[in-house]
């Protein structure tokens, strides 16, 4: 049968106190769009033409942010995974920023249908001093169609390098057990779900902020651990999973807010 393919890659370069696009490659269904900017950052959008992954399909994404640079990357739409005969479909993602500069990765919500099968991994390398911004965010179904992927598959894989050194790692496995599903531990019956990272100076006044700006009855909390801020979110919805984050996305992005993509 036929599968998605694609490759997008990106990197930048820092030229009379800009950020400026270096390379760019695309092949097959990755395409990535460069935004006119306000600034002196660089904003990239990246888009799956194929509209959707299913099992056998792989993209992989790549960027290189060179020293002293600002670099926003985001997503066309939410990512939809479909059902698939059996097969997985595979995301691969390498993110390289350099010294003294900073990158928001921030994609929008990848949606897992019924039956689907999904596995991404994530590798950045971080210079000693650059800083980040990254989220993930899943929702378990349609909400409007009142969905909820019980016999979705999820693998999730993150690990983040400080100048080589391995200073974050985490792994993900959810499939339509009553553990995974159910379990106060785990998901707790949610639908919806994120991780935001952050890396950058001053961390403590960061985490102050951030819990000041969860909602009221929000599931969802914050914690610094070692040089990195960790947000975990959940919700029944999409919608009120986005109450949350995109706040606290604001608050921790470069430019304090949210590309444009994420409020059509």
């Amino acid at each position: 049968m036929q599968r998605a393919r694609g490759v997008g890659r990106l990197t930048t370069k820092l030229r009379d106190d800009a950020t400026h696009l270096q390379n760019l490659y695309q092949e097959g269904c990755a395409k990535i769009r460069l935004p006119h900017t306000h600034d002196h950052s660089l904003d990239a959008v990246l888009i799956n033409t194929a509209g959707g992954l299913t099992g056998g399909d792989h993209m992989r994404w790549e960027a290189d942010i060179a020293p002293g640079t600002r670099t926003t990357i985001t997503t066309q739409a939410c990512e939809r995974i479909y059902r698939s005969t059996g097969a997985t479909a595979h995301v691969e993602t390498q993110l390289t920023v350099g010294a003294g500069a900073h990158l928001d990765w921030l994609p929008q919500e990848t949606i897992l249908f019924a039956q689907s099968r999904f596995e991404r991994s994530i590798n950045i390398d971080l210079a000693p001093d650059a800083s980040l911004t990254a989220i993930e965010a899943v929702l378990l179904g349609r909400d409007a169609m009142g969905e909820d992927a019980r016999d979705a598959l999820f693998r999730d894989n993150w690990r983040i390098r400080r100048n080589g050194r391995l200073v974050h790692a985490e792994a993900t496995h959810i499939d339509g057990s009553d553990l995974a599903r159910d379990n106060p531990a785990l998901l707790a019956g949610a639908r919806a779900f994120a991780t935001i990272i952050h890396f950058g100076p001053d961390l403590a006044r960061r985490l102050e902020q951030v819990r000041a700006l969860l909602p009221d009855g929000a599931t969802a909390a914050a914690s610094v651990n070692g040089e990195r801020l960790v947000i975990r979110a959940m919700a029944n919805s999409g919608l009120a999973l986005r109450r949350t984050i995109v706040p606290i996305l604001g608050a921790l992005a470069r430019a304090g807010t949210l590309p444009r993509l994420w409020h059509f």
